[in-house]
């Protein structure tokens, strides 16, 4: 989901810093929340973990550029359900700048718009998770549909980002808008396979109940909301 470089130009990159901001702040929100009822060595830890996990997405698993971006094995949901929110959305900001700092230079300009296009839809499916899970159901239990309507909807939510960014800087013309299609279409490869993925780590997390006493995962996965 990496905006190319020069889909964004010039003055129109300042809305990127204030999306980004805003979604800055309301990761503190998240933080501070999750803070409350964590302890601070389990919160860094969730934090680290999702960190690296993201920066493995991002260089180790399989990438190609299809239209106005690359389709990346992102897998918000899975981070999401394994770390929870706050950490989830700490390990996309600092993975995503590691791997700019360290592998794409290139891509930095952009980390804002792309910082945007991660986080906003992490926020979504945390919401939509306290529709569609039951008060007290482990995440582990998740069902099939559940974990499908989890992904679907942070995918959803990156491809829908990607493609105001493409428009907002490059216009809604007939090559910009085939792009933009390209690339959407691509990321129903993601949503195919990260729901399979999420329930593979569910049901391995579940066959290790003492899991739940590893600080570096997410209460709920044993424990429920």
């Amino acid at each position: 989901m990496h905006i190319e470089p020069g889909v964004v130009n010039g003055a129109k990159l300042a809305l990127s810093y204030a999306t980004a901001a805003g979604a800055g702040l309301w990761t503190v929100k998240l933080a501070w929340e999750t803070l409350k009822t964590s302890s601070v060595p389990g919160f860094v830890a969730r934090v680290a973990a999702s960190t690296l996990a993201v920066f493995f997405f991002f260089e180790v698993l399989p990438k190609f550029p299809v239209g106005v971006s690359e389709v990346h094995f992102i897998l918000g949901s899975t981070l999401f359900l394994l770390f929870g929110a706050a950490p989830a959305a700490l390990g996309l900001a600092l993975g995503l700048l590691a791997q700019g700092m360290m592998f794409a230079p290139g891509d930095l300009p952009q980390y804002f718009m792309n910082l945007t296009t991660l986080l906003v839809p992490l926020f979504a499916i945390s919401a939509l998770a306290r529709k569609i899970i039951a008060p007290g159901t482990p995440y582990v239990d998740l069902s099939y549909v559940q974990a499908l309507k989890l992904s679907t909807a942070y995918q959803a939510g990156v491809v829908a980002w990607v493609g105001f960014w493409a428009v907002y800087g490059q216009g809604a013309g007939a090559e910009n808008m085939a792009a933009i299609a390209a690339f959407g279409a691509a990321y129903m490869l993601v949503i195919i396979i990260e729901p399979l993925v999420d329930l593979a780590v569910l049901a391995g997390a579940k066959s290790i109940r003492d899991i739940s006493k590893w600080q570096v995962f997410h209460p709920h996965l044993h424990k429920g909301h």
